[in-house]
């Protein structure tokens, strides 16, 4: 078997020397060529040729999910082709992993390489449902290129985190849990729009819904991890199913503590619920505008500002080593 190998050199979780014994162990298994990325969007062009090229089987990302996240739309740049295309596994090597845990992975990476390795051995993969998001038409966002997500994509609030997270760690701050609670302290105090919502989501064939401050999309579930413990915003999302919504539409000081409790002690069966929260399962199609531009995130990457986003489920979209 031929595989290629993508290893980001910024992964939080591993050294030089770790990932050299991750390289080996790899090796000894199959026909490895191994890629250390070198500038934003690497991952994604390196993902492109595996999709392109006619003997890579295997493209392993060896990362966080940024890593995994550009490797996925390199693969799909042409579309959902799981029976063409190379197959991904993972190796977690980033401060969350929330793309790898969800599949059942260990959460560290010697365990993790192991885990694959038997898995190959072993014929183990599934075929997992994927989003994708792209400007809506008719709107300046229009032009915005398509982006696929593994696991989960925000407008509004949580997004706006995300990008006060980015902005830290570019002034050199590690990316822990300390520094999102601090940064969500932070956009709330600083959130104009905290009590009535600019958010309006659309779908066929239903009323639309408005007045939203944040809008969580959930590929799978849990959503997050605050360490060890799974954090579901929408606890029935699958990687078998469609597209799952967790809405707010008030984020009050005591509508905020009351939903953040909730996250907190939030199960497989049970999520954020209430007078203001809004839950849908198993979505296909359907659209969020803003009267003014909001962030947006998708897997963990701040992407900017946009007005209108179209979000599409996908099933079977990729087969993956589990």
């Amino acid at each position: 078997m031929r595989a290629l190998l993508v290893v980001n050199p910024a992964a939080t979780t591993t050294s030089a020397r770790t990932r050299d014994v991750l390289i080996h162990a790899l090796a000894s298994e199959m026909k490895l060529e191994a890629v250390t990325t070198e500038y934003r969007g690497h991952a994604k062009d390196l993902g492109r040729q595996a999709a392109e090229s006619k003997d890579i089987e295997l493209i392993v990302a060896l990362g966080g999910d940024g890593t995994v996240n550009e490797v996925v739309n390199g693969l799909l740049h042409q579309g959902p082709d799981p029976d063409r295309l190379p197959r991904l596994a993972v190796v977690p090597g980033g401060s969350t992993n929330v793309f790898a845990r969800a599949l059942g992975l260990p959460n560290e990476p010697v365990e993790a390489t192991g885990a694959l390795l038997d898995a190959l051995r072993e014929g183990r993969e599934r075929t997992v449902g994927l989003g994708i998001a792209a400007g809506t038409p008719g709107t300046e966002d229009e032009a915005v290129p398509s982006r696929w997500f593994t696991f989960c994509a925000g407008f509004g609030f949580d997004a706006g985190v995300i990008g006060r997270v980015e902005q830290q760690r570019e002034r050199g701050k590690r990316s822990t849990h300390a520094l999102y609670l601090r940064q969500a302290v932070r956009q709330f105090l600083d959130e104009p729009h905290r009590r009535h919502g600019m958010i309006t989501m659309e779908r066929a064939g239903e009323d639309p819904v408005s007045d939203l401050v944040m809008s969580i999309v959930c590929n799978t579930s849990p959503w997050t991890y605050l360490g060890n413990r799974p954090v579901y915003a929408s606890p029935k999302a699958s990687f078998e199913t469609g597209l799952d919504v967790l809405g707010l539409s008030r984020m009050s000081t005591a509508a905020v503590a009351r939903y953040a409790t909730q996250l907190l002690t939030s199960s497989p069966e049970q999520g954020p619920h209430g007078k203001h929260a809004l839950s849908l399962h198993d979505l296909t199609d359907f659209t969020l505008h803003s009267k003014v531009p909001l962030p947006l995130q998708m897997d963990g990457d701040h992407l900017g500002l946009r007005t209108s986003v179209t979000f599409t489920g996908v099933r079977r979209a990729l087969r993956v080593i589990v």
